[in-house]
């Protein structure tokens, strides 16, 4: 599923567009130590961390879309570190439950 499709999906935006950023499973979690352990490459990230950490770790395990929820805002270096390293951020309205389950068509991205 690319980015643009988890989007709409959620009703959310593409807050950094990627070419190519896809997601075969997803992992929800606000723990990155948790994201690092037990994300699977591949998945997208359904969480409200918004700061340059969220990057840094997504970049580690592998994953290429960030689903940020309860509409919070992108910081600029975020933003920035996520265009370099070539991963998609999305943002929705909903809390992370709810996103959740509007991804369940995706398979679980546990190791």
């Amino acid at each position: 599923m690319t980015a643009e499709e988890i989007a709409e999906k959620l009703g959310g935006t593409v807050e950094v567009a990627v070419e190519g950023a896809e997601a075969q499973c997803a992992y929800a979690s606000d723990l990155l130590s948790d994201v690092m352990g037990h994300a699977g490459e591949g998945a997208a990230l359904v969480t409200i961390q918004n700061h340059l950490n969220t990057i840094a770790v997504c970049t580690l395990v592998g994953i290429e879309v960030i689903v940020i929820c309860h509409a919070r805002p992108v910081p600029d270096d975020m933003r920035a570190a996520a265009t370099r390293e070539g991963v998609a951020i999305v943002v929705t309205p909903l809390c992370q439950y709810a996103a959740s389950l509007a991804l369940a068509a995706l398979p679980p991205g546990v190791r």
